[in-house]
């Protein structure tokens, strides 16, 4: 049995799989952990995998390979990955962003080596692109993007059928690009104004007064005041895709996460809009889908990791 693990800004996730198929076993979700040591968070996720093969009978000792999909950015220590996530370290932006720790980065793959005899981490996009490349609805491009709009934002890139990592495996943090000459808005990494601080999820009810759910009901329900705000993250949204399809030449980007997800219908054709608007002949041809594995992709994503293991791997992705 293999660990899947998924790690977002908001909750964890953690399920089993057999090593062959699709199938995912005793799944089991909780809000991330944010108090006590650092480390609390790699041991929680020990603990909810110990959970989950006590559910299905399993010994904890036959699971001891573990792919971990995670929001970040990566920085590294000692060769190995720890989390500077700014939605989950709060000595990143301080007290504004009212987070309960002062954690400037979570340690993850040394404590889960202490657990695993088998590692492999990558940013949550990556892992998610990678899901979507072979499962979703990126199957068969070679020039694609996965975007996630949802607690943060996040971005996994594909060039000439290669996925980019960077240095630190931190490639596609476009959350953190500069889109606007807005500077009300505080992001949980300290940028004033960057596209996470304007539009992501836990952004929507500090700029606006009210949760994406409620705003985006609003909007759809005739609201023209609410219609405006939407029209706005929209705009700032669909500069950032845009200024990827620019940059790397895009043949497609599939769209998740919860923020959009919950909206998709609605959503998508505002975001095309502004990226076809712009430039045709860098944005033509270029098409925006939500992501064929839904809301399912984050488990997935874990478990792509180690379907596709034999890739290179990233940085700190060593068996």
């Amino acid at each position: 049995m293999d660990a899947c693990i998924d790690i977002g800004g908001t909750k964890v996730a953690v399920s089993l799989s057999s090593g062959t198929g699709l199938a995912l076993f005793a799944r089991r979700s909780e809000a991330t952990a944010k108090t006590g040591t650092p480390d609390a968070l790699a041991r929680q996720l020990i603990r909810l995998v110990d959970e989950a093969c006590a559910e299905i009978g399993v010994a904890p000792e036959r699971v001891q390979r573990a792919g971990v999909s995670s929001c970040g950015p990566f920085v590294m220590r000692g060769g190995l990955i720890e989390i500077a996530a700014p939605n989950i370290c709060g000595g990143i932006a301080g007290p504004a962003r009212g987070l309960p720790n002062d954690w400037l980065t979570a340690p993850l793959e040394g404590v889960l080596r202490e657990r695993f005899a088998q590692v492999r981490i990558e940013n949550d996009c990556v892992a998610a692109l990678e899901a979507e490349r072979r499962w979703g609805a990126l199957r068969g491009y070679e020039h694609c993007a996965y975007v996630t709009w949802s607690t943060g934002i996040g971005v996994g890139l594909c060039v000439d059928g290669r996925l980019l990592r960077g240095k630190n495996g931190n490639a596609g943090h476009a959350g953190h690009m500069f889109v606007s000459d807005n500077n009300d808005a505080l992001c949980g990494c300290g940028n004033i104004g960057d596209v996470e601080a304007l539009v992501a999820g836990n952004a929507i009810a500090r700029r606006f007064g009210a949760d994406a759910p409620t705003l985006m009901q609003l909007a759809k329900d005739g609201d023209a005041r609410a219609d405006t705000m939407v029209a706005e993250l929209c705009r700032i949204m669909g500069r950032a895709l845009y200024n990827l399809t620019a940059t790397l030449d895009l043949q497609r980007i599939s769209l998740g996460g919860s923020v959009y997800l919950h909206n998709a219908d609605y959503l998508l054709p505002r975001l095309q809009a502004q990226v076809s608007s712009h430039f045709p002949a860098l944005t033509a041809g270029c098409e925006l889908v939500t992501a064929g594995l839904g809301t399912q992709v984050g488990d997935y994503a874990a478990l792509a990791l180690l379907a596709n293991g034999a890739d290179a791997p990233a940085a700190g992705a060593r068996g």
